[in-house]
């Protein structure tokens, strides 16, 4: 009897004990532009208990558009928010007190596609031609324009039928269109049924920051490092994993053919879609800005020294 009260007693002390500890962990909302398998970082983190082990609960939102994202961020209803960083470096040119804390895409993730049957040998050969992409703004869409003026080519040069993000497999795959403008899954998803690969801006524009996360200048240092500590760690599972990662991606994106998804994945960590740390560069930093400016939609480049803070960046990293 004494015994087991004894060890009744110590079963309680030792919940007592734990109960404050789990308590501590800090808490944070992130806003996602979108359910994307570009935000494959976030979900491993998610999903593989990383935040948790960082010492930090994650709570994932998704807002439907980068703009509701961030502002999500400026109201602060969400501690940190996640799309392109052109959005947070407009926003930051207009006042808002906001920059990024890490990276978590940082490949030009679109691609060029086409029927199997259609010549291909450079840009030019894209004259004339209707083109499924993107409804505006995108980056995909944005990004496909910038190749055409790269190549001696205008928007007039070319019929771009647009559609919403997501669905040009749709059209394209019925015939509507010989060649497609497209993010992942939907490559893959063309490809699974025999579409070919024209050209992929991942390997064309090299590194590029696509997608960052974004906080409030004021935002709490403990919160920040934890969770960018958290992605980190994330990224370096990736690396060392691949068949995890794969395997939080069929997770997150049951309806999808799990061949398409693994296809999707392994093309994205080839093609160095997702980074191997949190870091970016002041150069992918510029290319990924470039075509924002470019188009009109950003004035210049940010201060890379105060729009990206790099000290969550390098302790995350060292701590990984």
């Amino acid at each position: 009897m004494l015994k087991s009260f004894r060890s009744a007693a110590f079963l309680a002390a030792a919940l007592a004990c734990a109960t404050p500890a789990a308590a501590a962990n800090l808490k944070a909302t992130v806003s996602q532009a979108f359910q994307s398998m570009l935000y494959l970082p976030l979900y491993v983190a998610l999903d593989e208990g990383l935040f948790e082990k960082a010492g930090i609960d994650v709570t994932k939102e998704t807002a439907g558009a980068p703009s509701v994202a961030l502002s999500a961020v400026i109201s602060k209803s969400a501690q940190f928010s996640l799309h392109g960083p052109e959005w947070t470096a407009v926003a930051a040119s207009k006042g808002a007190p906001v920059n990024i804390i890490c990276n978590v895409v940082n490949g030009a993730a679109v691609w060029i596609a086409a029927t199997p049957d259609f010549p291909f040998k450079e840009a030019k050969d894209l004259k004339g031609q209707t083109i499924v992409a993107g409804l505006m703004p995108t980056t995909s869409t944005s990004l496909f324009l910038k190749y055409l003026k790269e190549n001696g080519m205008a928007k007039d040069d070319v019929n771009i039928t647009q559609v919403q993000i997501g669905t040009e497999p749709g059209p394209f795959l019925a015939g509507q269109a010989k060649v497609a403008v497209m993010y992942e899954p939907g490559l893959d998803q063309a490809v699974a049924k025999g579409m070919k690969v024209l050209v992929g801006f991942p390997q064309h524009y090299g590194a590029y920051a696509f997608s960052a996360i974004s906080a409030r200048k004021d935002v709490d240092p403990a919160t920040a490092q934890a969770f960018v500590n958290g992605l980190q760690a994330a990224l370096v599972l990736m690396k060392t994993d691949q068949a995890k990662a794969i395997a939080v991606a069929k997770k997150e994106f049951p309806t999808l053919d799990p061949a398409v998804v693994e296809a999707a994945v392994k093309r994205m960590m080839a093609e160095k879609v997702y980074p191997e740390t949190a870091d970016i560069s002041p150069d992918a930093l510029k290319v990924g800005l470039d075509t924002q400016i470019a188009l009109g939609n950003l004035a210049a480049q940010p201060d890379y020294a105060t729009f990206v803070r790099r000290s969550f960046i390098e302790k995350a990293i060292a701590g990984n």
